[in-house]
This record gives structure tokens, sequence and C-alpha cells, in this order.
């Protein structure tokens, strides 16, 4: 029953970026149709696995969803996708424009056969610059948004990339709102439209709105970059047995945080006293704090910091999450039986609805778990599926469903 109940949407994505986007749309109540081929999301292949084509990634990327398998490059399979975009609210597509136009499914195409058609492009590049037709991933699109080199800048030099599919998951989620606005403009006045949510556009916003700096003069006042981030000492505070995370930000914060210390000389330091002079020497700053968190547990430093009304928090590793008791208090790691992968330790939707709660519907589904319901429920007949199966159109529904 979440907010988005009664709408339909054709998943034509793979890997992370769309399925991300799609499984949220998923989450909060639309009924997502995912489109594999009929070897499936590459996705299911990256380990480890309980079972071929399960893995993780596909696992918490794809819930929420039904599946079906088709041919796209086969007539009938065309035939097919367009029998169920006829009555779709959403398509969401993540190959380049070129592609889909190549299978003749372009928004020309299919706004004839449904105007009130979302058409959703999340890919590369804007259509109208000189990358257009270019492939994009990930890393790229990191890299074209100068996050490595600001990885480099604050740390030993060598450019790194974030150990995220960042610019994927960012991208999705503003898939996402684009998406549920273009719906919103839709009910206002009957019309669907295209919209295309490039990545490499998004995350150049997604930076540069950190550090743009003075280069967002012109002429420029700077070379641009945010001191703040770009301090080589803005990172997680070694202690005397391990690390914590902590910002000591307003001016409020400050002044608790000399008093919890004893260091009333910093208080009196012009470089500690106030905003405007921590933010001109932030790198001293943040080494004075770097050496005073040496001195002490990490379990004193919560303590103390807690009590003084400084935001703290644990450094988690991976397995440190799924041990959180906040995480777990709020049960946002329910473990659920899924139905071929058994017990997994699923995470819940994080956003909250007073009169709309938004849950996930199913687990992420076997290759054309549900490809026959499907195709019935476009009005194929059993002769006809068959058929299909036979072609090589789609395949067999998996044992067991």
């Amino acid at each position: 029953m979440g907010p988005l109940q009664g709408i339909k949407v054709i998943d034509m994505t793979t890997v992370l970026m769309g399925p991300y986007a799609t499984q949220m749309l998923g989450d909060y109540g639309a009924d997502v149709i995912k489109v594999e081929a009929l070897d499936g999301d590459v996705t299911r292949l990256i380990g480890p696995t309980r079972h071929p084509g399960m893995g993780p990634v596909f696992l918490n990327t794809n819930r929420s969803k039904r599946s079906i398998c088709l041919d796209l490059k086969k007539p009938a399979g065309r035939a097919a996708v367009l029998r169920l975009i006829a009555s779709a609210d959403v398509l969401v597509y993540n190959v380049r424009p070129q592609a889909m136009a190549r299978l003749d499914l372009g928004y020309e195409v299919v706004a004839k056969l449904n105007p009130r058609l979302i058409y959703a492009g999340v890919f590369g590049f804007g259509q109208d610059g000189p990358y257009a037709a270019k492939p994009a991933y990930d890393d790229l699109i990191q890299g074209a948004t100068a996050l490595p080199a600001l990885m480099a800048q604050t740390g030993d030099g060598v450019p790194r990339y974030v150990p995220n599919a960042l610019v994927d998951r960012i991208v999705g989620l503003t898939a996402v709102g684009a998406i549920c606005a273009s719906l919103v403009h839709r009910d206002r006045t009957g019309r669907g439209q295209r919209v295309d949510i490039p990545m490499f556009e998004t995350m150049a916003s997604f930076v540069l709105g950190d550090h743009m700096g003075g280069l967002t003069y012109e002429p420029p006042l700077d070379k641009g970059g945010y001191a703040r981030h770009l301090s080589r000492d803005r990172r997680p505070y070694k202690t005397s047995d391990g690390h914590i995370c902590v910002i000591v930000y307003n001016d409020k914060q400050w002044e608790n945080f000399f008093t919890a210390t004893g260091r009333a000389d910093l208080r009196a330091d012009p470089r500690f006293a106030t905003f405007a002079g921590r933010a001109v020497n932030i790198d001293m700053v943040y080494g004075e704090l770097a050496r005073i968190f040496e001195t002490r547990t990490t379990a004193e430093w919560t303590e103390l910091l807690t009590r003084a009304d400084v935001p703290v928090m644990a450094m988690h590793d991976l397995q440190g999450m799924l041990e959180d008791p906040h995480l777990n208090a709020t049960d946002f790691f329910p473990v659920v039986d899924h139905p071929s992968e058994g017990a997994i330790r699923n995470m819940k939707v994080a956003a909250t609805w007073s009169d709309t709660p938004a849950e996930p519907v199913r687990l992420a589904p076997r290759l054309n778990e549900h490809g026959e319901e499907i195709l019935r429920e476009a009005g194929f007949s059993t002769d006809e599926i068959a058929i299909m199966v036979r072609d090589g159109v789609t395949r067999p529904a998996p044992s067991g469903a």
C-alpha cells in the first residue's frame, strides 16, 4: 500500500543504476516488471551465491519486482514488450538512446502507442553534446567529475575511485525524483513525456555543489575546492585503541569541546575561537584535533563527547554496521526467508510515510519467475506463450515457479 500503488513500471535496466532506481519505485508500491535478456541481468553472477544467478548484488538491487525474459531482437519479443508498455505508466531504460532506437523502441515510437507514458532514460551523457553516444560506467564518471583527483589531493597523491558505486546510486536516486515529478506533471496535464537523467551532468552538479568555490565567480576568485573537505586531516580520528568519527562544527559545539577537554587555551586562540578563524586555518585545526584524540580510548571519547553534546559516531566496518545498536533497534536488517535462497538479511525501506507505509512487496525474483504470469496479464494465451518458449523469445518458467 505504498505511495506509488497503482503505478506500473517497465524496467528495462541492468547492473546497478537503473535497477536501484526501479527497486525504490517498487518498494514505494509500484508494480515493477523487470524485462531481462534470456541470460539475465549480469549482476546475478556477482558472488558469493548459494545458487547460480542469485548473487547478493542482484538480491539487494532487485526486490519488489517481477521478472520476465524476452529476446527484444526478435520481432515477437519486441511485440511482447510493446504490449507491456501499452498499459504502463513508466518505462525506465539504461542503455544509450541509440540502442533503444536500434530496437525500434525510441520515445517517438512508444509515445504513439502510449501518450501517457513517462519514458525515463538513465545513461551516460546529455544528448546535445559531443559525448552523446559514448558508453559510461561508474568509474569513468567518477574520474570525469574529479573524484579521484580530490581523493589524491586529500591522501597520498594517488588517484583512487570511491569504493562504492557512488555514481550509479546517486543517479538512480535522481531518476526516482525525476520520475515522480513527471508523474505529478502527467496527473495535471494527462500527458507523458521523455525524461533523460545523464550520469555526467548529474555528478558534475553533485561534486561541484561542494567544490566550485571561487570558480563560481567570473573571473574566478580561486581554483575551486571546499577547504574543509580537502583537509588531509578530515578523516576518522585515531584514538589510543582505535578510531572514532567526530565533527566539532558550530560555535556551541566548540565551546562544549573546550569545556569537556579542559582546553581553555584553544578557546582563547583566534584560530579556534570563531567559525571564520577555523575555516581559514582548517588544516591546523584538524591536525590539533588529531593529536588530542590520540590521548584517550574510543570508549572514553564516546562517553565524554556524548555527554558534552559534541557529534560523535563509531567508525564501523561492514560487520560493525550489522551490529549497530540503532540499526538493530529499528529492525533495519530483518532476516527473511527467500523462496529459493533461504534465510537472507534484507534492508528495510528507510523513508517512512504516516498514511502510506512502504515496504518491499516481494524479494528479488529468479530469472523469468513471473514471465508466464506477466504475459497472461498482457493477453497472451497458453499456446502463444508455448510458441514463444519454443522459438527462444522467452524461457520456460524456472522449476518450482
